[in-house]
């Protein structure tokens, strides 16, 4: 755990040599705790499955610190992408995107796409800056209850995660609101921190499940 500032730029040293050996961390977020591991290395995303208690059949979205690295990841951000990006990160929206057809890694089943995000929260852009883009999903076991603190996280997670990276308590535990571009209509696959009309404010049509 770190709590100070000092105690902090440690853990954060500490969390970035982990990723960068394979192992888990978690970390805060502009929404939950997250568990987060290296998104190119194969390993250490099966381990975050499995630490999980989660199946391939639900791929790890991915955090990015700059929007720089997100557009590397994907064939393209489509006619809206780039704008909900101006006005909506870093902050609590996901984006689903094709995926960039060259990249070699294994997020799951994620038929083709990927599920992006860029959080509002100074930590976890610092370590994300220095690792490049991480396999990140809430911290908890499956089907239980996100964890909002280190020591929450820590309970459900246990040895099973390297280094866990304290920010406090999160100030808002509303998750993310989840929008699929890949469809001719952008699509709202859950309702979250982002209202439905603020995105229309952008795109000007959704759909929703």
């Amino acid at each position: 755990m770190c709590a100070n500032p000092g105690e902090r730029a440690s853990g954060l040293i500490d969390a970035v040599s982990a990723v960068r050996s394979g192992e888990l961390i978690v970390l805060p977020t502009d929404t939950v705790y997250g568990i987060g591991a290296d998104a190119f290395t194969p390993t250490a995303v099966s381990a975050l499955l499995e630490a999980k208690g989660r199946g391939r059949d639900m791929p790890v979205p991915v955090l990015v610190g700059t929007v720089r690295a997100a557009n590397a990841l994907v064939e393209g951000l489509g006619s809206y992408g780039q704008d909900l990006v101006d006005a909506f990160w870093p902050g609590p929206l996901t984006l689903i995107c094709r995926v960039n057809r060259s990249l070699t890694w294994d997020l799951g089943e994620t038929k083709g796409t990927v599920a992006l995000r860029m959080p509002l929260h100074g930590v976890a852009l610092d370590l994300l800056k220095e690792t490049g883009p991480m396999a990140v999903s809430s911290a908890n076991r499956s089907g239980a209850v996100p964890a909002v603190t280190a020591a929450e996280a820590e309970e459900q997670l246990g040895e099973s995660v390297a280094v866990y990276l304290d920010g406090g308590p999160c100030e808002d535990s509303a998750p993310s609101t989840i929008l699929d571009l890949t469809t001719p209509v952008p699509r709202v696959l859950r309702n979250g921190a982002i209202p439905a009309d603020k995105l229309k404010a952008i795109v000007g049509y959704l759909a929703t499940d």
